[in-house]
């Protein structure tokens, strides 16, 4: 299947072009040209498939002949090798648990799948991975591309402004991962990427890509675990099924859409943020108005300008569906962890994040309906504010366990591009 830049429609590349390129001319994110949509009878037998299975065939729909399925099947079973639980909160809701792979974070399937699928069509060219992180992205990329032959990864995230176990589960590594500690916040690390993306040199002397959703092959890995919500609550929600999608760089939600093109079984979608609410404040009033990042419990969340909002925009377009359609909802700091305490007493023991998903979707489910959050993250990876919130000793993954009392190995910058530009020409020199 063609890809096309939704910013310049001419520019048309294959799925392993797009994997290599990552971004288009102009800072343009690729998007598939055909939406296939497939009738209700077939997507219920793609129901009953395993996990596996149905993921390489989604996949493959965007693939098509590029890659023989079993190559496509062998790639999605290394990467997708964790569970994909559906716990029930209540009688009508659900989590979606994502964070059973080994950076804990819902991260893992799009890298993982990308990390998989590059090794296999770059035949042995050097690449640098450059990619910025406001939490759960860094350290699932670099965990997937970690002791990779001919990659090396450069992972810039906001100084301070992730938590210090989130921090220590990707910068500890050493090797082919090098992290960047930035003075500034989320939105400006996405900045400093995009510029070494307009870097011609750049691109040409590293064979720069990127592992953040801009990368189309993260996007498609995540359709999967929605189709697999779908398998494990089909018969409990006969087409009532409301997902709430906890939402930053809007990815995940991109994602959650593109199941829906193909048939996925879902009700609505509800876009959940923190008070970082261009997007809900977008869908109110019809203007696009981003304000300064702020700060919050729901760190990976703190986005004010999101990459993949274009992609939602266009398949809304294509599909010549009404924005309207799209439900959302933002919560503060004080509401989420009212939240987090709320479902403790349900016997469920949550994060910032999924908190907030579960407050949107609690506040919008209708009668009849069935709801289900996403939990994007392990509750030790924040394990300060929890245990704080919650007033419960939070135990630590041996995945990070392992990990909590090295050293960091990040290096810190300012906010200048001529600065990650030194660093970035000085690791290859």
């Amino acid at each position: 299947m063609k890809l096309y830049n939704i910013k310049e429609h001419n520019e048309q590349v294959n799925f392993i072009q797009a994997i290599k390129q990552g971004l288009g001319r102009q800072r343009g994110l690729f998007f598939p040209m055909e939406l296939p949509e497939f009738p209700k009878s077939e997507i219920a037998e793609w129901l009953k498939m395993d996990f596996i299975t149905r993921s390489a065939k989604i996949i493959s729909v965007y693939i098509g002949d590029e890659l023989p399925f079993e190559q496509v099947l062998q790639r999605v079973e290394e990467a997708f090798n964790f569970p994909v639980p559906v716990i029930p909160v209540s009688q009508d809701v659900a989590a979606l648990e994502l964070f059973h792979g080994p950076t804990l974070a819902f991260k893992d399937f799009g890298s993982r799948f990308m990390a998989q699928m590059l090794t296999k069509v770059n035949q042995g060219y050097p690449v640098t991975i450059l990619t910025a992180t406001s939490g759960d992205t860094g350290a699932a990329v670099a965990h997937a591309f970690y002791g990779l032959d001919n990659i090396r990864v450069i992972i810039l995230y906001p100084a301070g402004k992730i938590s210090p176990l989130q921090e220590k589960l990707f910068c500890t590594l050493g090797g082919n991962i090098q992290t960047l500690a930035v003075e500034g916040d989320f939105d400006v690390c996405q900045n400093l990427v995009k510029q070494a993306f307009d870097d011609k040199y750049l691109r040409k002397m590293l064979g720069l890509n990127s592992a953040n959703s801009i990368n189309i092959s993260r996007l498609l890995a995540q359709i999967c675990y929605y189709f697999e919500a779908a398998a494990q609550l089909y018969k409990q929600t006969e087409n009532q099924l409301v997902i709430s999608v906890p939402s930053g760089n809007f990815g995940n939600l991109t994602a959650a859409l593109l199941a829906k093109t193909l048939g996925l079984p879902v009700n609505r979608f509800i876009a959940a943020t923190n008070i970082n609410d261009t997007v809900p404040r977008f869908l109110g009033s019809g203007k696009w108005i981003p304000y300064p990042t702020m700060v919050t419990l729901s760190n990976a969340m703190d986005v004010s300008q999101p990459n993949n909002w274009p992609r939602v925009e266009e398949l809304f377009r294509r599909k010549r569906w009404e924005l309207s359609t799209l439900d959302y909802g933002c919560v503060d700091d004080e509401t989420t962890a009212e939240t987090m305490r709320e479902l403790l007493e349900l016997g469920y023991t949550s994060e910032p994040h999924a908190a907030i998903g579960y407050r949107v979707l609690r506040d919008s489910l209708q009668p009849g309906e069935f709801g289900l959050f996403l939990c994007t993250a392990h509750p030790a990876k924040f394990k300060e504010s929890v245990e704080k919130i919650l007033n419960k000793s939070i135990s630590l993954p041996p995945e990070l366990a392992m990990r909590a009392t090295l050293p960091l190995m990040s290096s810190c910058i300012p906010a200048s591009f001529s600065a990650l530009r030194h660093f970035m020409l000085g690791v290859v020199t």
